[in-house]
């Protein structure tokens, strides 16, 4: 076989004789692809992708035939190859990462990445490997072993319908569906988001996603109790939230922000047994928060923010230090421009005067003197007007008892409806959410100029620190207040996206919405792996939301400032 042959002649060279192995071989039941070969055993591994044709993998169509199913399917053979390679990683010997075998490590939530793909039932997988030596001198007979004997077995086991467990991916792709199923009538519903009875809401831990052993599961109060005939499991029970304006209430520790964190989540699938599988929420669901010290460029802040003494102009609003009523302003107003239609918001992580500004303050700070409209007076017409709901965690106040729909306390982690006893109790208090007027105007077209220092370097080096930062070039993008953005991959994918959108799309025409939609678009036609000019694609990228990739345009410093109007 050719390549026998070639590992037969390079074997005992320098390492850069590796090299020589680029290139495609057929191993009958699949294709084999060098892609990328590493410079020295202590570099990044070597990328290899494997190629089974429809007809012998076998998956039958009805599996892949939509595109939520299609990821599923993708997201559980990448898991079953997972499981398979790590028995067989570092089974060959020498230097450095000599022996490695990895792909993409996929948690709780079910994403589109580059590792596998289906296309018309064709299998593409995407993994890494360490080819070994022995200081820098080629081995070749270990990478031969890795080549001949590991990795077919592995193929074999997690590529081919026949050899897999195919009960368990049923079970997958049916969740998938019911799971789609819920999403697609939460609106026709009335509702912005669902949580199934007996769903167990708190995590392991801080640092965990799996779900806590011993938790109380999720009871929903009779008042919420909404019930759908799902395609697979048939009647499901839950607690349905109504679009408008609901306020999640209770003591510390019973629960608020855990509902919380689960909802933020339920804009992704789950996998069976993470607990949260049917906690289902609004696609485009946006958590806002107070994030002090980031950049903003050219925001219309304008309906929370005006008149500062320093006459800065807010609907134009540009700052490379933002203070954390600016900053939390600022997410909003890039929330609805990226399409939200479902804001999430805990007290605990929000500025205190965006959120609220009480009788006493106001009689003693005229409303002349005070530049912020707190995003109480607003939050009625946030809905009204531009049809944006809100789901808010409070402990400390009961201002929102006002303007809320939905008063829900939670209390050891079981909801209690507590609407109308809230809204008796609140008449004994003023209300502090002023006149109710409509939203007012402002500018949601911004069409940005691109960094002209990208487009003069040849070679523009990106670089991620899990899901908290990236690296475009040598400007820092900060993301670690992105909650919703859960795999290190999507933060990867987001890096070759911004610098895709700098040097392809920006020309201080087209808008900030324009410029995501022709990245969605481009994405579902052909993939992530359509953001690699030469065809050396990662195999491990994952796809973000397009409210995390507008989140990530928008947090880099060096966006270019454009305007437009509304």
């Amino acid at each position: 076989m050719e390549l026998r042959n070639k590992l037969n002649q390079i074997d005992h060279r320098s390492y850069p004789a590796y090299k020589e192995l680029r290139g495609r071989y057929d191993f009958k039941d699949y294709v084999l692809s060098i892609d990328h070969v590493q410079g020295d055993p202590f570099a990044a591994p070597s990328r290899i992708s494997v190629w089974v044709k429809a007809e012998k993998a076998g998956f039958p169509p009805e599996f892949y035939d939509t595109r939520e199913k299609r990821i599923t399917v993708q997201d559980h053979l990448t898991r079953l190859f997972g499981r398979e390679v790590s028995g067989g990683s570092f089974q060959a010997k020498g230097s450095g990462k000599s022996g490695l075998l990895g792909v993409s490590r996929c948690g709780q939530q079910v994403l589109e990445r580059t590792a596998l793909k289906i296309e018309n039932g064709n299998i593409t997988l995407r993994f890494e490997a360490g080819f070994p030596a022995n200081g820098r001198t080629i081995n070749a007979r270990e990478l031969e072993k890795m080549l001949f004997d590991i990795l077919p077995v592995c193929v074999r086991k997690s590529l081919y319908y026949a050899k897999i467990d195919q009960n368990k991916l049923k079970q997958a792709v049916c969740l998938c569906q019911d799971q789609q199923y819920i999403r697609e009538r939460l609106h026709g519903l009335g509702l912005c988001a669902f949580i199934a009875d007996g769903a167990i809401l708190p995590r392991e831990s801080g640092i965990s996603e799996k779900p806590m052993k011993g938790a109380v599961p999720f009871r929903t109060p009779d008042s919420l109790k909404v019930t759908m005939e799902l395609p697979n499991m048939g009647p499901v029970t839950g607690m349905g939230i109504p679009r408008g304006i609901t306020l999640f209430v209770g003591g510390g520790y019973h629960g608020k922000s855990t509902i919380l964190q689960a909802l933020q989540n339920g804009v992704y699938n789950h996998i069976r047994g993470d607990g949260r599988e049917l906690v289902i929420t609004d696609g485009t669901a946006v958590k806002l928060r107070a994030e002090d010290g980031r950049s903003i460029s050219g925001v219309d802040i304008s309906p929370f923010i005006k008149n500062l003494p320093n006459k800065k102009d807010t609907a134009h609003f540009s700052t490379e230090d933002a203070s954390g009523s600016t900053s939390q302003a600022a997410n909003l107003m890039e929330g609805v421009e990226a399409g939200s239609s479902l804001f999430l918001i805990d007290e605990d992580t929000s500025a205190t005067n965006f959120m609220i500004r009480d009788q006493l303050m106001q009689e003693v700070i005229s409303a002349g003197e005070e530049p912020i409209t707190p995003f109480i007076c607003r939050v009625n017409s946030l809905y009204t007007d531009l049809g944006i709901s809100s789901i808010i965690v409070a402990g400390s106040s009961g201002s929102y008892f006002h303007v809320a729909d939905t008063v829900i306390q939670m209390k050891e982690y079981v909801p209690y409806d507590i609407t109308e006893k809230a809204k008796e109790a609140a008449k004994a208090y003023p209300a502090m959410s002023g006149e109710e007027e409509s939203f007012p105007a402002f500018i949601d077209k911004r069409c940005p100029w691109p960094d002209m220092t990208l487009r003069k370097d040849d070679r523009i080096k990106i670089k991620t620190m899990g899901t908290s930062e990236l690296l475009l070039s040598k400007e820092s993008v900060e993301l670690r207040y992105l909650e919703q953005l859960k795999d290190q991959e999507q933060t990867a994918a987001l890096a070759w996206i911004l610098k895709f959108a700098e040097l392809k799309l920006m020309d201080g025409r087209k808008d900030l919405k324009k410029i995501s939609e022709m990245i969605e678009m481009q994405i579902d036609k052909d993939g992530l792996e359509s953001l690699f000019e030469r065809g050396d694609v990662s195999s491990s990228l994952a796809r973000p939301r397009k409210q995390e990739i507008l989140a990530c345009i928008n947090r880099y410093r060096k966006l270019g400032e454009g305007r437009g109007g509304r």
